[in-house]
């Protein structure tokens, strides 16, 4: 398909579609009328990624036409990007054709950019960064007060920090949140807030214990903690955890357990099966697990996951692909059914749509 276009006359019908796909998609399993959240129309993604393309002596920011790969698209402006990134792209741009060091076989920029206005900036190259890049780039990092990082083959160089704070209020709590360079955090921020404060939403008054995997950062276990006894909390990448570990610190999260493990070992462990040196300080038996709580990636759930999901009361999912959310559905159908539905916009003008789950056992 094209690039798309960014015109708010046609979001409404846009979102329109996608929601009323995802309902007749689900409408096997007696899916709920979902509560929908819209992004704002533009100025809503607090990342982007450009190639930077060489012309003579210009240097532009481009993308590649999904229906056409080879066909480069130059773009002046962005209108998705968040306001920190929209500022900086043209000043970047023009900082970068007046320095030669800056310049040269320059690939790729990366934004990253938060709801509390910081933004952190990531240049690609296709050359070693010498000192006279690194004079530069300090100067370039002082002129647009960002954090700036340079990467090159087996290179990282990073002027100031290569991680910034996040830092909203939600539900009458002021969070939070160390986002690394180069990890995964959430591109709209505006909806990851209404997602966030949905899930607590749904979960208030269950009580008990939360199981969570797939955590990441903590961006939901910092959110969700708050309403359960205690959280057992699991994530594979080690800065992903180390972010999740100052996540829950800085917002003075005590009562969370984090463990770096696989879903599928989680599972085993759970299950009885072999011990695990990660989990000899977790004393399983202690737990009374009420809630799952799961934002797998767009792969879903793998087969002993779902196993895990069965012997759950609550399960609490949030996906990325309505397409394997509903294969989990499906097999978790003959055991839970759907009490509350959601639609977050997290990519206008796609066809992508983040879909939230409330699943509870049935009775008998």
């Amino acid at each position: 398909m094209p690039l798309p276009s960014f015109d708010p006359a046609d979001y409404p019908q846009q979102l329109a579609d996608k929601v009323a796909r995802y309902k007749a998609d689900f409408a096997a399993f007696d899916l709920p009328e979902p509560e929908v959240f819209t992004s704002e129309p533009q100025a809503y993604r607090l990342r982007a990624e450009f190639r930077m393309w060489h012309t003579g002596e210009r240097v532009d920011y481009a993308m590649f036409d999904p229906a056409d790969p080879k066909k480069v698209v130059v773009l002046d402006a962005f209108p998705p990007a968040a306001a920190p990134i929209a500022a900086a792209m043209p000043r970047l741009r023009d900082a970068l054709m007046a320095s030669e060091p800056l310049k040269r076989k320059i690939f790729q920029v990366d934004f990253q950019a938060t709801l509390s206005g910081e933004l952190m900036i990531t240049l690609v190259y296709h050359r070693p960064l010498d000192e006279a890049w690194q004079a530069a780039a300090a100067g370039l990092a002082a002129e647009l007060g960002v954090q700036l990082i340079g990467r090159s083959r087996k290179q990282k160089i990073v002027l100031g920090r290569d991680w910034q704070l996040e830092a909203f209020e939600l539900d009458g709590r002021q969070l939070r949140y160390q986002q690394l360079e180069g990890s995964f955090t959430q591109p709209n921020g505006g909806v990851n807030r209404k997602m966030l404060g949905w899930a607590r939403a749904r979960a208030a008054g269950i009580g008990g214990d939360l199981l969570e995997l797939y955590c990441g950062n903590g961006n939901f276990t910092v959110a969700l903690a708050p309403l359960f006894g205690r959280v057992l909390a699991t994530e594979m990448s080690k800065p992903s955890v180390r972010a999740a570990d100052y996540n829950l610190e800085a917002n003075g999260v005590a009562n969370v357990k984090m463990v770096r493990m696989a879903s599928d070992e989680i599972s085993d462990a759970l299950a009885g099966g072999r011990e695990y040196r990660r989990m000899k300080d977790v004393d399983l038996a202690a737990y009374d697990f009420t809630t799952l709580f799961v934002d797998p990636p767009r792969a879903g759930l793998d087969a002993p996951t779902v196993e895990l999901a069965r012997g759950f009361d609550n399960i609490l999912y949030i996906s990325c692909n309505p397409q394997t959310l509903r294969d989990n559905v499906a097999a978790l159908q003959a055991t839970h059914r759907i009490t509350a539905a959601a639609a977050f916009d997290q990519f206008p003008y796609t066809h992508h749509l983040e879909c939230g789950l409330l699943l509870v056992r049935r009775a008998g």
